[in-house]
């Protein structure tokens, strides 16, 4: 999937409404339930020796709505139901703070991509809004836009690579470069990631 052909090494999952239902700021390792086909997915790579992680923003830290714990009991739940995970990066900083994790920065992706030994042009990041693409895009990963139905008409007319579902992105890793097959985009509009119904 590089420019290249070379064979991707990693692949770093959004987690809210990528691999887990979206439950706003959650706290609660009860809430998590996997997306259709997310357990598959991740043992795909998994099988065919592609180092997985997950790559996500959680303001509800900053807001004080949820704690470091709870984001953690979380994520050890999404680890016991679909993973394991061989990095999590996660950025507990609001829109305001100005940080270089914060997606669409390329903070977490660069740094997910360090603890896993590959290059970020051999990483595709996969997730459900324009925020996760920008952030691929910019640390020189390929991404993989899994629409659903937070996600904007105009982030999925954007995106270099769609796919249905989250077993077709990763065949789609799996098969060959569809980064090379990018489609022409629009002028980018910029990332917002805090209206109603995408509280990151």
């Amino acid at each position: 999937m590089s420019p290249a052909g070379n064979r991707v090494r990693a692949v770093l999952f959004d987690r809210d409404g990528t691999l887990v239902h979206d439950v706003p700021y959650n706290g609660d390792p009860d809430l998590v339930r996997p997306v259709e086909g997310a357990r598959e997915a991740v043992a795909l790579l998994r099988a065919h020796d592609v180092r997985v992680g997950v790559v996500t923003n959680q303001s509800g830290v900053a807001r004080g709505l949820i704690s470091d714990g709870d984001v953690r009991r979380v994520n050890r739940r999404v680890d016991e139901l679909i993973g394991p995970f061989d990095v999590w990066a996660v950025c507990p900083h609001g829109p305001d703070d100005g940080c270089h994790c914060r997606k669409p920065r390329p903070g977490m992706v660069l740094w997910a991509a360090g603890r896993v030994c590959a290059g970020p042009a051999d990483c595709v990041v996969v997730g459900d809004i324009g925020a996760d693409m920008e952030a691929a895009e910019r640390a020189g990963a390929h991404g993989i836009l899994v629409p659903n139905d937070r996600t904007r008409p105009e982030e999925t007319a954007a995106a270099a690579h769609v796919a249905p579902d989250l077993l077709t992105a990763v065949r789609a890793v799996l098969d060959g470069p569809v980064a090379n097959r990018a489609r022409r985009r629009p002028a980018r509009t910029p990332a917002v990631d805090d209206s109603p119904g995408r509280p990151v």
